[in-house]
């Protein structure tokens, strides 16, 4: 029963992200042999101000480019 958790950064489109959760849920039929009924995929989108690396933010790393 493979549960996928994805967070990502707002700012795909609602196909982008279908195409995803539809890509994520063949790799799991197709590699760890799961029944396509048993797969959850969870997608996660995070504010840009809530997400950082090398403590500075998606937001910041926007505001200075």
């Amino acid at each position: 029963m493979p549960l996928i958790d994805v967070s990502i950064a707002k700012g795909r489109s609602p196909e982008q992200l279908r195409a995803l959760m539809d890509a994520l849920h063949h790799a799991a039929v197709q590699t760890v042999d799961a029944a396509p009924e048993n797969i959850t995929v969870i997608v996660r989108e995070i504010e840009h101000e809530h997400w950082s690396r090398t403590n500075v933010t998606i937001a910041e790393r926007n505001n200075t480019n």
